[in-house]
This record gives structure tokens, sequence and C-alpha cells, in this order.
């Protein structure tokens, strides 16, 4: 059964206010406490049996401060509604400079640049705002937030948990810029998390305030530094007020023969590669990687990731110092990593009963290094360990599904002798070859014969993700790895770029 634009329309509104609503922690009840509305009408705009109005919409975007992203599909809603009744179908005539309630701020443009120094970075915001209300504006909230490892959000959480960023090690400085004239802002905090800071700059400092009033066009610019112990390889610029121009600039050191790419998502799109070309310039042994856009959707999110190809001994993807790399905290723990000669050859199979206590202890052996895995990434898809990463070539491996709760499957000589012939191609990474990831077909489903303590055999069907990981782990008794099974030509993907990490996969 299709819907027409309109019913999106109002579902896209009712997702949005079940989104935001969840997302700070509140029911019905309590929302609509809030709003002054009866709670069953909240429930009923959520559940699609009433449409949203114009004040409901009002009031839901004040409550939960969401940005204007509720107040955008109410318009869009609305716009439909009223196209439908003059008699039009147009699929979306929603302006591309709308002004959310209560704010009336515009940016007419934005440039942000971040800058690798030998102590860190230093990022500086530049904004062009028009006050195109009817209230002066006193302040004007800018976010701060750091992100060690953006790829591994369970090492980044503990890491910031443990050196959490400072407003003093940021050093912000703000300034009112009127006509060539600087002026210093003062600011106050809102919010101060471990990763991220949220912070009211002020129209105003020792001498007096200065409101931006209704008509008025001005030029702030905020600066403020993070070390390379609390900065990851990636910057991102949020659009939470309508923006009419937005250019960021990377400034990194030549010497380190910086690659640069983007991404983009909104609250409508997936993640995507970015629409313009990063264009990129060598000045004075820097590299300098421009990018731009106009008119960029209300919460559009565009992120630029980098790497160093050149990067000094010692050193991590962003030119920080860097104890180890993936693959070495591997190796720190005793897995084989790949090149050594055992992983290309076939494992031994145990004479059970008779070496049950050697197959107990190459068990134990592996359930140790699984334990300790947990420390070092975020396993979201499931893990598993064969002996043979461990220098033991017996055929005998681990594997642990995706719930951490769950006890791992032990494998004991264990062989395929069936699977599906419906197949489909995911992301992996390996142990022993972590610094990277490749894309590999596997089945949907494999059957699996495998040996008791007793010597008894038995045969067990694995589906989808475990089907993944157990075909992986029996590759290794065999001596095969991923990169056996991929697709030719198809390249493999450096950590640093591989943006899956902490999702599981998808079926």
């Amino acid at each position: 059964m299709t819907t027409s634009p309109i019913e999106r329309a109002a579902d896209s509104f009712a997702a949005e206010l079940a989104r935001h609503r969840t997302g700070r922690g509140l029911s019905k009840k309590q929302l609509a406490t809030l709003m002054g509305f009866d709670p069953s009408y909240v429930s009923h705009v959520e559940g699609r049996r009433h449409r949203p109005t114009e004040d409901f919409a009002r009031r839901a975007e004040a409550v939960l401060e969401a940005s204007g992203a509720i107040w955008q599909r109410f318009r869009e809603y609305d716009e439909l509604r009223h196209s439908r009744s003059a008699g039009t179908h147009r699929e979306s005539s929603v302006p591309s400079q709308w002004l959310p309630p209560g704010t009336g701020l515009v940016v007419e443009r934005e440039s942000a640049t971040l800058t690798h120094t030998d102590h860190g970075y230093r990022c500086t915001i530049r904004r062009e705002l028009y006050n195109a209300g009817t209230e002066p504006i006193t302040r004007y909230l800018v976010r701060v937030a750091v992100d060690r490892y953006p790829n591994d959000p369970g090492r980044s959480n503990r890491h910031h948990r443990e050196h959490p960023l400072t407003f003093a090690e940021l050093q912000l400085t703000a300034y009112r810029d009127d006509g060539g004239v600087r002026e210093p802002m003062h600011w106050r905090a809102k919010h101060d998390r471990d990763a991220f800071k949220e912070i009211w700059l002020l129209f105003e400092n020792d001498e007096g305030s200065f409101p931006l009033y209704p008509g008025d066009r001005v030029t702030i610019e905020y600066a403020y530094r993070a070390g390379q112990d609390k900065w990851g390889p990636w910057f991102q610029r949020a659009v939470r007020l309508p923006t009419r121009h937005l250019a960021v600039r990377l400034d990194l050191p030549t010497e380190l023969d910086p690659k640069v790419w983007g991404v983009e998502t909104s609250l409508s799109a997936e993640e995507g590669p970015l629409r313009t070309p990063i264009q990129r310039r060598d000045e004075g042994g820097r590299t300098l990687f421009d990018w731009a856009t106009d008119d960029p959707p209300l919460n559009a999110r565009y992120r630029m990731l980098w790497r160093f190809r050149n990067q000094p001994s010692g050193t991590e993807p962003d030119g920080s110092h860097r104890p180890v790399r993936a693959s070495d905290r591997m190796r720190a723990i005793g897995i084989v990593q790949r090149g050594d000669d055992l992983l290309r050859q076939p494992a031994r199979q145990f004479n059970l009963p008779r070496e049950e206590g050697v197959a107990r202890d190459v068990v134990d052996r592996l359930s140790v290094i699984l334990a300790r895995l947990d420390e070092l990434h975020p396993f979201s898809k499931g893990v598993g360990i064969a002996a043979p990463q461990l220098g033991l070539g017996w055929a005998v491996a681990l594997v642990r599904p995706a719930d951490r709760a769950a006890e791992p499957v032990v494998l004991l000589n264990p062989r395929v002798v069936d699977s599906a012939s419906d197949t489909d191609e995911q992301y992996e990474g390996c142990l022993s070859f972590f610094d990277h990831r490749g894309l590999v077909p596997r089945s949907l489903r494999i059957d699996v014969e495998h040996a008791h303590w007793d010597g008894s055999r038995v045969i067990t069907s694995f589906e989808y993700a475990m089907a993944r990981l157990v075909a992986h782990e029996i590759d290794h008794l065999a001596g095969r790895l991923y990169l056996d099974r991929m697709a030719p030509g198809v390249p493999l993907v450096p950590v640093e770029e591989y943006r899956e990490t902490g999702t599981p996969w998808r079926y």
C-alpha cells in the first residue's frame, strides 16, 4: 500500500518528535505536561492518529530544544497540506531558507579552519550573523566536541574518562567584529562533559553589552585549542541554523603527506560522500584542503577525515604520538600477525578423548585472550579467535556473538559440511591483520560438524553473523585468511577510513 507525500511528511514529523522526546528521556505524559497538552494528544500525534498543528509544533520545538528539526518537519508537512488544498501536487516546496521559531538568526557565511600544530590543533570559526527575528539577541550557543579515536567508540570513551577535556586547555577566545572593530566577548559554560562542551558566547564584555538587534548584522569569531591527546583525525560541521554558505579548511603539514576525504549526512539521508570535491593546494610547507557548499540543509553534518601517509615512527595517523597501532595492540597480547608461516599451515586435529587435557588447556588460553580483547576494541559484530592465531597449531576456535553476555561457542575439530547458496558481502576484520578491513562474500548459513570433549560429533547450523564469524575461524584452521576470499581487485580499507566500527552487520 503506497502512502501520499503528505502522509509521509506527517510520519516524519511524528518520528522526529519521538526521537527528540526519547533523547531527552521524557515520557509522553511528561512532554505533554511541559507543553501544556493532554497526554493522549501527544500519544495520538506520535501514533499518527492526529495530525500536528502549528501550535503543537512550536511548543514541541521550544520544549525539546530540537535546533529547528521538529519545526522543519512541520513546515514540510504544512507546505504539502496547503499545496494539496490549492489543487497542486508538488512533491516538496519547502523554502531553502526557513526561520525556526524563537531564534530569527541566519548564518549568512561560516568559515571554519582547523590547523595542525606541533602541540595539537587550533580551530577558528568565523560566522556572519543576521538577526531576521523580532527580538534582540544577547547570546550565541557554540559546541566543542573532541573524539580521540573516532573509529573506536569504546576506546575513545575510556580515554576521555581518564583524560577529560577541560575549559582551561581550550584557551577559548571570542570576538565581535563590527566594521573592523573587534570587541572581546565574554562566555559562559552551559554543559561540561568529558569530551563535549556547550558554551554561551555573550554579546557583552567588561565595557558593557552590545545586543544584536533585529535587522542588524555582525561577524563573530571564536577559537579554541585541543592537544593531540584529545583530537582524532576528523573535523565536523553541523548546520543548526539556516545557513547560506559554509566553508571548511584543513591546514595540515605537507611533510606528512596528508590524505583527506569527506562524508555528509542529515536527518533524512544516510551517510555518503561529499557532493562537491575537496580542493587541495600546497603553500609554504603546508597543505590546505578547502571545501564549501551553498544553502546546506538544516541539521546536515559534514565531516572531513584524514590520515598521514608519511607519518614518523611512533605516531598515530593524525601525527600525534602513538604508543601502538591497532595491529601492535594485538601483537602485544600474543596474537600472531599476518606474515607468520603458522597462519598458512593447516591445524592438527585433536585425538579425542585421549587429548582432552591438551584441548582444554588450549581452550583456556583462547578464553583468556578473548576476555582481554574486550579491553582493546568494541567488537559489536562479535569476535572469534583460532588456536593458530596464538601460535598453537591445533584445530580449535572460540566464537562469541555480538551479545557479550553470551557464552562463546567452542569449535573442536570443526569442518563445514553444508552451506546455503544465498550469500552476501560484508566487511570483515582479522585479529592477525587488524589495521585493515576487507569486503568478503560468505554464505548466509553454514552447517558445521564439530566434536565434543568425549570425541562424539555433532552438526550445528549457524546463520547470518554467526555463520560469517564461524566460517572466518574455520578458514584459519585450514591456513586461509579472509584475503583469499575477497574478489580480485577489491581494495582493503585502512581501519582509519572504515566507518562501521561499533555497529553490527546489517541483514
